[in-house]
């Protein structure tokens, strides 16, 4: 019988599980796929949102600063890579009103850290933005993370302090009987005292499996196009357009590790399943970050992925104790979900000590989780060139050229409390296949060390089912804008 049992481990389960770790709590999270941060939460747009642009009547505006705040702390314990860059959204108008209007929102959600700025500080600031802007709204304490690094440090501290976690688990039955849960899997059965809804595009599903109807997820996706790494060195801060009912526009960034990052779109047709990725799209995309930053080369272009927003028919956070006690919904958490993400976690214990969860600090926490890898600049070739060609086993080997990956970081990331069976869950933990090759140069590498250091044969079909498959190819995208030129 366990106390909590969370179902999702996104950004948003991870953190809960981590914050009720802290006590002396039985919790089980349960997760339908075959790894922690498979959702969402890998791919989105890594921006750690200043609070500025949703309004303070939703709970998206209200807890966006309040996580943001944490994000340094929660950094400084778990090494997952965070950031603080700053954020302009910018206007290529005279007219300020709309900036004026996003800053006395964000006055009223707490922020104290904006300011409007005019030209002549937007070039200070960013010197190679394009000199149509005009205004911009400047938030210091935004900034950049790497997300599916968060969850995955969160998870880890969480098993560390004695969360358990269950993968490939996918939940098909939740029953209340009397003053416990029973949660039926393909894989098993599982009691809790209490049920926290974290399932992401699946949320409405799970709820409606104790009776509660009043929302749907209404699933949104954004493409996005990612470039080599270096290529975001002269983007200082998250650059943004003026945002619509859609969403905050396309944005322009450098990620944590210095890709540059473009997009995302919006589209409301899709599936929930559907993260392909269109050339069309792609394209506008491209075009519409050129009025922001013209020196985008799309040769250095590396890969384009979708993200699924999991917006609700409400859209905002629905974060509440539901009509059947003790089963908690946690849903339609779309952006600014990863920033909220902690505040949130605090929210839901709040919930959970009211519907009468009684919480004893567990005097052995440990917030601690030391990083598995470290940003540092990349080295010149002909000086790690010995080290590439070092056997399987050799000290200081480099089994990934692009990103200069050690097998120690590799080895590190496979023994740390969550089993990663697959070569994408390695690339989250280590960064290994996303260079410039994608992998084509290194893929056969990593197998070769988790099947050494677990004893058993990897198998790669799930990673050859989830890469490049219905993903716009750099070739295509260059084709396709060369037939724009000559139109």
């Amino acid at each position: 019988m366990y106390d909590v049992i969370i179902i999702g481990a996104g950004i948003i389960g991870t953190n809960i599980a981590r914050e009720l770790s802290r006590y002396n709590t039985k919790v089980l999270i349960i997760e339908k796929d075959i790894d922690v941060s498979m959702g969402a939460t890998k791919a989105n747009s890594a921006i750690v949102h200043g609070g500025y642009a949703e309004s303070h009547s939703t709970l998206r505006g209200r807890l966006c600063y309040k996580g943001r705040k944490q994000f340094k702390r929660l950094n400084e314990e778990l090494n997952f890579g965070f950031e603080e860059t700053g954020s302009l959204v910018v206007s290529t108008e005279d007219d300020k009103e709309p900036l004026e209007k996003l800053m006395e929102n964000g006055i009223k959600n707490g922020l104290d850290d904006l300011s409007i700025i005019g030209s002549e500080e937007i070039r200070e600031i960013e010197p190679e933005l394009t000199h149509d802007a005009k205004w911009a709204l400047y938030c210091k304490g935004a900034g950049v993370c790497s997300p599916y690094e968060m969850a995955i440090a969160m998870a880890e501290n969480a098993i560390k302090n004695g969360v358990k976690l269950e993968l490939e688990n996918e939940v098909i039955d939740i029953e209340k009987i009397e003053d416990r849960f029973k949660v039926t899997t393909d894989k098993g059965e599982y009691y809790g005292k209490y049920v926290v809804n974290a399932a992401g595009l699946y949320s409405d599903k799970i709820s409606k499996m104790v009776g509660v109807d009043n929302f749907e997820i209404l699933p949104r996706s954004g493409e996005y196009i990612l470039f080599t790494r270096g290529t975001g060195d002269p983007i200082n801060t998250v650059i943004f357009q003026l945002p619509t009912k859609l969403g905050k526009g396309v944005l322009v960034t450098s990620t944590y590790y210095g890709n540059l990052l473009i997009g995302p779109d919006a589209n409301d047709e899709i599936e929930r399943e559907d993260t392909s990725t269109h050339v069309e799209r792609i394209a506008k995309i491209y075009q519409q970050a050129k009025s922001l930053y013209d020196k985008i080369n799309p040769k250095q272009f590396i890969r384009s992925f979708t993200g699924i927003r999991a917006r609700s028919s409400t859209n905002d956070f629905i974060i509440e104790e539901t009509k059947v006690k003790g089963f908690i919904n946690v849903a339609g958490i779309q952006s600014p979900g990863l920033t909220s993400s902690p505040a949130i976690a605090e929210m839901v214990i709040g919930i959970l000590q009211d519907a009468g969860l009684k919480l004893e600090e567990n005097p052995n926490f440990d917030p601690y989780r030391k990083p598995i890898i470290i940003k540092k600049p990349l080295k010149p070739f002909n000086e790690i060139k010995d080290k590439i060609e070092l056997p399987l086993g050799s000290e200081g080997r480099i089994v990934c050229r692009c990103e200069q990956v050690l097998e120690e970081e590799i080895v590190d990331a496979l023994h740390r409390g969550i089993k990663v069976k697959t070569i994408d869950g390695v690339k989250r933990r280590t960064r290994a296949t996303m260079g410039w090759c994608q992998g084509d140069f290194c893929k056969p590498r990593v197998i070769e060390v988790m099947e050494r250091e677990y004893g058993e044969k990897i198998d790669p079909s799930y990673d050859i089912e989830h890469s490049g498959v219905n993903r716009v190819q750099k070739s295509e995208l260059l084709d396709y804008l060369n037939s724009l030129e000559e139109e």
